[in-house]
């Protein structure tokens, strides 16, 4: 196939480079003449995007490699000024002149392998019409020799070297092809492969911190309308019985008896709030028991279908159980639901295990993300394990919430 490819560009391809050549010429002598030249500058530098994706196309499916596609760079607003401006960020792509001197390069290397491939065979022609012409009968005596050519056998040695040397070049050439253009392509798809995983560990620490923005909110909203003013109460009322304990005994054992009852209260509240931020139970029985834990405390009916094998990391663990627990909330809140279903499994997702977990509710559907909400709670805590979020929710219902966290980076 190289070779195919080499034997098409190098009769072919300097033909196009040159009148690539000849369209910049023209773009540019008709530049003075009202800037007729620009539009067709222009649609030159569609034409070399339009090459060089078709090159990064040609060697990913020629020597089977995963790269990701060249695209286009878009105008960021309207306006003619701006359509200039996307013009010259696509002129600037390295990614793109990378890729037209990779093609370049083919067509060089199709015409030098096309070259040494004729040498190859018109020395091999020659080196053997002596022996062919010995060979071959000529009745009539008419031809002089073998199509047209006279050989000394003292020289064939010498020609089936040139021969041999000839094959060797067209060899080395579809090597050599194979070696640059992969580089190039290479190249380019480690580069893509980087910035996809900065913008990947960009958009992990925004939704961890964003996360953790809504978890202090919600740590503080807790703490000031339900603890604190039960702990407030409480030491007003051991106040008052402090007071009243010389002059009313029983009235300040009644006072110190409510003021237990509502320390009580206080820690259990304070209990579901730690309980918010990690449950212990992740740590001492695993994610299936957790998530039996909080079905079993739903408002809602709630089926579990859940298939483990064992233990995973903790990250990921506490990403799928605290989406779960956020999504049943949501559900008695807002969903008027009847019921809950909630699916978790172990899948393959991009070569590495992951945890995925379905949680669907029959209520009146109509969800939204919205800043601050349960809902983006869930997906910055997803997005900052490295996972994904999904949201289904149409008008009338279902709602069905997906998220799918890897079990190691």
């Amino acid at each position: 196939m190289t070779l195919l490819h080499m034997a098409l560009f190098g009769s072919a391809g300097l033909i196009l480079f040159s009148l690539l050549l000849a369209w910049l010429s023209v773009g540019v002598a008709l530049t003075p003449i009202l800037g007729l030249g620009l539009v067709v500058l222009a649609g030159l530098v569609y034409a070399l995007f339009g090459l060089a994706r078709f090159e990064l196309t040609r060697i990913s499916n020629l020597y089977d490699m995963d790269v990701a596609p060249l695209t286009w760079r878009p105008r960021r607003r309207e306006g003619f000024g701006e359509y200039v401006r996307s013009l010259g960020r696509n002129v600037s792509n390295g990614r793109m002149w990378a890729l037209l001197g990779s093609l370049l390069f083919s067509c060089l290397a199709g015409s030098l392998m096309l070259t040494a491939l004729q040498m190859a065979v018109r020395s091999s022609i020659v080196a053997f019409a002596p022996v062919l012409q010995a060979d071959s009968a000529d009745p009539l005596g008419t031809v002089p020799g073998l199509w047209g050519f006279q050989t000394p056998v003292s020289q064939a040695p010498w020609l089936v070297l040139a021969a041999l040397l000839g094959i060797a070049v067209v060899i080395g050439l579809v090597f050599l092809h194979r070696m640059v253009t992969v580089g190039i392509v290479g190249s380019i798809a480690r580069e893509s492969a980087l910035v996809e995983r900065v913008r990947t560990t960009a958009v992990q620490r925004e939704g961890a911190v964003r996360a953790a923005e809504v978890e202090r909110t919600r740590i503080e909203r807790d703490l000031h309308d339900g603890v604190q003013p039960r702990l407030v109460s409480v030491a007003m009322t051991l106040g008052l019985a402090h007071q009243q304990i010389d002059s009313d005994p029983r009235q300040a054992k009644e006072l110190v008896a409510e003021a237990h009852a509502s320390t009580k209260s206080a820690i259990t509240e304070l209990r579901q709030l730690t309980r918010g931020i990690y449950a212990s139970v992740l740590d001492d029985r695993g994610l299936d028991a957790a998530l039996s834990a909080i079905a079993g405390r739903s408002h809602i009916p709630v089926g579990l279908d859940i298939q483990l094998n064992g233990r995973y990391p903790r990250v990921a663990e506490a990403a799928v159980y605290f989406a779960i627990a956020e999504a049943l909330t949501n559900a008695a809140k807002h969903s008027r639901a009847q019921r809950c279903q909630i699916t978790v499994r172990v899948r393959e997702h991009e070569g590495r295990q992951s945890l995925w977990a379905r949680i669907e509710d029959n209520g009146t559907g109509g969800a939204r993300i919205t800043p601050g909400g349960g809902l983006d709670g869930i997906n910055n805590r997803v997005l900052a394990a490295g996972g994904t979020f999904s949201l289904d929710s149409p008008q009338g219902g279902p709602t069905a919430v997906e998220v799918n966290v890897p079990c190691a980076y």
